[in-house]
């Protein structure tokens, strides 16, 4: 089992007032899975996606990764997980604007103790496996969106990941490319990725093995 979460609940305060995000979440991901959690805005699948990838603690319940407890664990020990286990695709991309395609993948190796020509190597071909190769020196700028998002997933699969996790990876881009963005996470998926991608829209969703809807902070 890669993650399991057990009666896993989010609560936040706000003006002192308990805003109950999650409440009482339970599932597995296995290894190899293409998992879609979908809902509506508000629903708490976001808030599910920064606990799944250790960019936040739960208020209660249980997470495990790799057999690992990591509910709670501190900012410094979620970071280094999260840096070696989690790969991220967000909407907005989230590329540096003046930093070429070639450096905004290798940014997550710059601490994995390769060398600069090693972490070099290993960005290029993470590139040109998503069809890059000739837009490496390329900034965001110079790319369309669909290209931009492929840089993303590049720099996500780059440290290669127990789980890639994405977040609305086509809310940003035409419907053209976002075909083409979820065929690249199918066949991601086909070579043995563990995939998650959190959507509110049914077309992205159908593309995973399994669906988890949300609602009002509980898996309905």
């Amino acid at each position: 089992m890669l993650l399991e979460l057990k009666d896993v609940s989010k609560i936040f305060q706000l003006d002192g007032v308990e805003v109950k995000a999650l409440q009482n979440i339970s599932f597995e991901v296995k290894r190899g899975e293409f998992l879609a959690i979908m809902g509506p805005s508000g629903s708490g699948k976001s808030t599910l996606m920064y606990l799944m990838g250790c960019l936040d603690s739960p208020t209660s319940g249980k997470i495990s990764l790799e057999g690992k407890d990591i509910s709670g664990l501190s900012e410094q020990e979620l970071a280094k997980i999260r840096n070696k286990k989690i790969g991220f695709v967000f909407q907005m991309f989230n590329l540096l604007p003046r930093t070429s395609a070639l450096a905004n993948v290798e940014l997550p190796l710059i601490y994995s103790g390769l060398t600069k020509k090693e972490r070099e190597i290993k960005a290029r071909q993470a590139l040109s496996y998503l069809g890059l190769k000739e837009r490496l020196t390329h900034f965001p700028s110079q790319l369309s969106g669909g290209e931009q998002q492929r840089v993303a997933i590049a720099r996500a699969l780059v440290t290669s990941p127990a789980m890639i996790l994405a977040d609305e990876p086509t809310g940003n881009v035409d419907s053209q490319s976002a075909r083409e963005i979820m065929k690249i996470f199918k066949e991601l998926n086909k070579e043995g990725n563990t995939i998650v991608v959190v959507t509110h829209d049914k077309q992205v969703a159908k593309y995973a093995k399994k669906i988890i809807k949300i609602h009002d902070g509980r898996i309905v």
